[in-house]
C-alpha cells in the first residue's frame, strides 16, 4: 500500500506514550560523531529512460570472463531455457512458502515432486522443502544428530568446503557442542584410521563431503560402518549436485543424512546467492529435520490434494521446543532444481559424465606442463588439485586473458602452497581447455 507519513498528532500521541520530549532523545544512546546532522548532496531524481541509460552505462564496465576453471563450492552449469520460462511465471515467483499455503497448490505440487526427486537422487526417504544453502544445511544435520544422541562431540573431515566446516563450527559454539576436524590421507580422502581413533560414545555425528572439497571421491561404506559402531550418525555432504548422477547415493552406503548445496540445479552463480540448500533423511528423523514438509492427501471428495504436513518453525505452537530456528525454504530456488531435473530426467548421468570426460582431459594436458603435478591419488569427479611452479602467476596469466583460473588452496590449507583446485563442468570445449594450455605455456 502507499507510504502513510505519521501526523504531528500521531507523533505527540507516541512521544507521551514512550515517555520522551523529542524525537531525538531515541537516538541518546549513539555517539554524535555518527549521526547525520545533514543531508548530503543528492541529485534529483531521474526519469526511467536516464535511469535505464545511467545504469546500462555503469554495466558496461563490468569485465565478464570468457570462461571459468574454479568450482570450489560454486559451479558453471548450462540452464536451460525452460529453467527460467517456468519459475518467472507470476504463479511460481515467491521466494517463500505461501502463507494460508493450502491455497496455492500448484506451488506446494512442485515443492512435492522436489522433495521426491532429492529423496530419489541421495537414496533417502524422506526430504524437506529446501533449506538456504549446502552449510547451513550441514550444520542443521550436526546439532540435530548431537541433540538426538543426546551427546556432545561432531566430528568433521578436514576435506570438507571449508566455508561448510566455518558454519559447522559457528553452529556448535552456538549450542555448546565441541567439534574436532579429521585430517585427510594422501589420497585427498579421510583418513579413516585418525577417524577410527577418534570415534567414542560421545560423538554425535561426523561429517564427511563426497565428492569433498578437493573433488575427490570418499568411500563412504567403511566410514559409516566405524560411526555406526560408536552408535553415531553418519552425515554427507555435496557441494556440486549433478554428481548424483554417477555416484551411488550416500544413502544407500549408510548415510543417516544425506545434505549439501543445490546451486548446480539450475541455478545460477549470481554473485554466490541466493543458493539451495538440500537436505534429506532417514523416515526416523521425521520429526525432528529442520524446516518443513510437503506432503500428498485427499480432500473431501477424494481428490488428490498438497498440505504443509510437518513444520519446526519456532513462531508456531512449538515454540522454544522448536528443533530449529530455520523456518522458511529456498522455493524459488527449489523451483529451478525441480524445473532442471524434470527437464534433464535420467539425461543427469549423461551429464555427470559429460563432466568427468571434460576433468579427464583438463586434468591430462596440465600435467603435460613442465613441474605441474598430481597432488592426490583418490578418483574425482569434476574437481582435482594440482601442484604447480608458481600458482599465482599462473592465475594472472588466465585472468590477463579473460580466463578464471583455478582456486588458490594455500589460502584455506597453508601447507598447499601453489597448489590450485580447477574444475571443469560441460560448459567449457575442447577449444578452450586446449586455449587455457596454450595461455600457461
Amino acid at each position: 500500500m502507499d507510504y502513510t507519513p505519521h501526523t504531528e498528532e500521531d507523533i505527540a500521541q507516541m512521544k507521551t506514550a514512550v515517555g520522551i520530549a523529542n524525537v531525538e532523545e531515541l537516538f541518546a544512546d549513539i555517539p554524535a560523531k555518527y549521526i547525520l546532522r545533514q543531508l548530503p548532496d543528492i541529485p534529483a531524481p531521474l526519469s526511467e529512460q536516464e535511469t535505464i541509460s545511467l545504469l546500462k552505462g555503469i554495466s558496461r564496465k563490468n569485465v565478464l570472463p570468457r570462461l571459468t576453471l574454479t568450482g570450489a563450492g560454486a559451479y558453471h552449469h548450462y540452464i536451460p531455457s525452460i529453467v527460467g520460462h517456468i519459475i518467472n511465471r507470476a504463479e511460481f515467483y515467491t521466494a517463500y512458502t505461501p502463507y494460508q499455503a493450502e491455497i496455492s497448490q500448484g506451488i506446494l505440487q512442485a515443492i512435492y515432486e522436489y522433495q521426491t526427486m532429492i529423496a530419489h537422487l541421495t537414496g533417502m526417504e524422506i526430504a524437506n522443502a529446501s533449506m538456504y544453502d549446502g552449510a547451513s544445511a550441514m550444520a542443521e544435520a550436526a546439532i540435530l544428530s548431537a541433540k538426538t544422541l543426546n551427546r556432545s562431540r561432531i566430528l568433521i573431515a578436514r576435506s570438507v568446503h571449508p566455508e561448510y566446516r566455518a558454519v559447522v563450527r559457528t553452529y556448535c559454539w552456538a549450542n555448546g557442542y565441541s567439534l574436532y576436524e579429521i585430517p585427510f590421507a594422501k589420497s585427498g580422502q579421510t583418513d579413516i584410521e585418525l577417524l577410527q581413533q577418534e570415534l567414542a560414545h560421545d560423538v554425535a555425528a561426523v561429517l564427511v563431503q563426497s565428492p569433498n572439497f578437493f573433488g575427490s571421491i570418499e568411500d563412504i561404506s567403511p566410514i559409516a560402518a566405524a560411526v555406526h559402531g560408536c552408535g553415531g550418525l553418519l552425515v554427507a555432504g555435496f557441494t556440486d549436485g549433478t554428481a548424483l548422477g554417477v555416484l551411488k547415493p550416500a544413502g544407500e552406503l549408510g548415510a543417516d543424512f544425506v545434505v549439501g548445496e543445490g546451486q548446480s540445479f539450475g541455478n545460477p552463480l549470481n554473485y554466490g546467492g541466493p543458493y539451495l540448500g538440500v537436505f534429506a533423511a532417514r523416515e526416523k528423523f521425521l520429526r525432528r529435520i529442520p524446516g518443513r514438509l510437503v506432503g500428498a492427501t485427499v480432500d473431501k471428495n477424494g481428490r488428490r490434494g498438497f498440505v504443509l504436513t510437518l513444520q519446526t518453525r519456532e513462531q508456531h505452537i512449538r515454540r522454544e521446543k522448536a528443533t530449529s530456528n530455520i523456518c522458511s525454504n529456498e522455493a524459488l530456488c527449489a523451483m529451478a532444481a525441480g524445473v532442471y531435473l524434470a527437464t534433464l530426467g535420467k539425461n543427469l548421468q549423461k551429464l555427470a559424465a559429460l563432466n568427468v570426460q571434460k576433468t579427464q582431459y583438463l586434468r591430462g594436458q596440465l600435467l603435460r606442463l613442465p613441474g605441474w603435478q598430481e597432488v592426490f591419488s583418490a578418483p574425482v569427479y569434476n574437481e582435482f588439485v594440482l601442484s604447480c611452479p608458481d600458482a599465482k602467476k599462473v592465475n594472472k596469466k588466465l585472468g590477463e586473458a579473460g580466463i578464471i583460473g583455478g582456486y588458490e588452496l594455500h589460502k584455506d590449507y597453508p601447507e598447499m602452497e601453489n597448489a590450485l583446485l580447477f574444475c571443469a563442468t560441460e560448459m567449457l570445449t575442447k577449444d578452450d581447455i586446449d586455449r587455457v594450455i596454450s595461455t600457461i605455456k
